[in-house]
């Protein structure tokens, strides 16, 4: 079954659900938090809360798609109290790069990504109950940067590069009792600027402070073990570039609980009403094969087992990299 929330013609906003091509509106309810809450209330899981509510009128998704009225599938009416964060290196990439990995005799001589991938490797899919070794993480902002299906990815006037990543996010809610509550996956555009990253790895941190895209529709129930996809990116109306990714534990050096638990082991993590999209990593992204993108491209990113595909313009912000004047008060 897939969620997801977008605006009837009316302008107003609707949560509509979908087991086949047929969607159809979820009575009684405007935002996927509201239907959440809701679901947590009464005891029971997304599914049962929807089938509890009965099937509205039939909605037509590809339509509001191709309209612009899909929001992302999960937002908050307070955007600071959702967040977008992720782990990086925790997919099994190219053959090439575990053989680069295995023929460094020595340790030291890794460089640190090449460490931690191998950490991962090695310990990142512990046996149940047990903790495993913790994956590169990073923060990427909250409801402000997260932007919907069809809308522009803005990349900064001071960015060096404006790229790509097809990934796998998780969506939770933070009940009142302070646990943690998967609602479900969707695909996700973890937005980065890959150059800034290279130029030093301890700028990371800054290269992941860009928008994400997420959705259009939030899968719900466990994550596939194998999920394949296909990336794209569109220029003046032509693929200029298109390759498979691959997600899923099938694919991974981590498991998800794993990933899960070393996000929110953290208290600050783990607070009543808080919104959480983490994106999972990819080994998969253009810049990596010598692309560079342009305003006007426009990424794809589609998955079967996701539903409809997520597409996003890259847009360009004009404002120049002059210093910033703080002012005092």
């Amino acid at each position: 079954m897939f969620l997801s929330q977008l605006l009837d013609t009316a302008g107003q906003r609707r949560v509509a659900f979908r087991t086949t091509e047929a969607a159809h509106l979820v009575p009684g309810v405007t935002s996927t938090l509201e239907l959440a809450r809701a679901a947590l209330a009464a005891g029971h899981d997304l599914r049962a809360e929807i089938a509890a509510r009965g099937p509205g009128e039939a909605v037509d998704l590809r339509a509001a798609l191709a309209e612009g009225r899909v929001l992302s599938p999960v937002d908050h009416p307070d955007p600071a109290h959702l967040h977008l964060t992720g782990t990086g290196l925790t997919h099994l990439g190219s053959a090439a790069a575990r053989d680069a990995m295995h023929a460094a005799a020595d340790p030291e001589q890794m460089s640190d990504s090449m460490k931690m991938f191998r950490m991962g490797l090695e310990a990142g899919k512990p046996a149940a109950g047990r903790v495993g070794t913790q994956p590169e993480w990073f923060y990427k902002g909250n409801g402000h940067a997260a932007v919907a299906p069809g809308q522009p990815l803005i990349s900064p006037g001071f960015a060096r590069d404006a790229g790509e990543e097809p990934e796998i996010a998780g969506i939770y809610l933070i009940g009142p009792d302070g646990q943690p509550r998967r609602l479900g996956f969707a695909l996700g555009n973890e937005f980065s600027d890959h150059v800034t990253e290279r130029g030093n790895y301890l700028w990371l941190a800054h290269s992941k402070l860009r928008p994400a895209a997420f959705g259009p529709e939030l899968r719900l129930g466990p994550l596939p073990a194998h999920v394949e996809g296909q990336s794209r990116i569109h220029r003046a109306g032509r693929v200029i570039w298109e390759k498979p990714f691959l997600s899923g534990e099938a694919n991974m050096s981590h498991s998800l609980a794993n990933l899960e638990h070393h996000h929110f082991k953290y208290d600050i993590f783990r607070q009543p009403g808080d919104v959480h999209v983490h994106f999972f990593g990819t080994a998969t992204l253009s810049f990596a094969d010598g692309i560079s993108t342009e305003p006007g491209d426009v990424f794809e990113i589609e998955a079967e087992a996701f539903g409809l595909p997520l597409r996003n313009p890259l847009a360009l912000d004009p404002a120049t990299d002059a210093p910033l004047c703080v002012a005092s008060l």
